[in-house]
């Protein structure tokens, strides 16, 4: 999977947890890794950062807690999820053949 769009589905994850709860960075890798991400401490990190600058989550010493922007997005993202989804997971059709 290209960089970017782990990034992207990194900060997905991200943002549906700290709904539930606070985030660390030590934990966070821990969920990140239990699905199938190989990512270090420090890209971890980078992305909690990342989203702190973006306003989707703030930052109280150790932790990470989600703000009403970054609740919004995430409310975005899951729409636009459940769209790309029923396109997507959709049984493909089978291939017309030139005649």
């Amino acid at each position: 999977m290209r960089a970017d769009v782990q990034n992207m589905f990194i900060g997905i994850h991200m943002l549906y947890n700290a709904r539930a709860r606070n985030l660390t960075v030590t934990d966070m890798q821990n969920e990140l890794e239990n699905f199938g991400y190989r990512i270090g401490e420090r890209e971890v990190k980078q992305e909690l950062e990342r989203l702190t600058q973006d306003n989707f989550l703030t930052a109280h010493g150790e932790e990470y807690s989600i703000t009403g922007t970054g609740i919004e997005e995430f409310k975005e993202i899951r729409a636009k999820l459940e769209l790309l989804c029923s396109e997507v997971l959709k049984p493909a059709k089978a291939a017309v053949k030139a005649e």
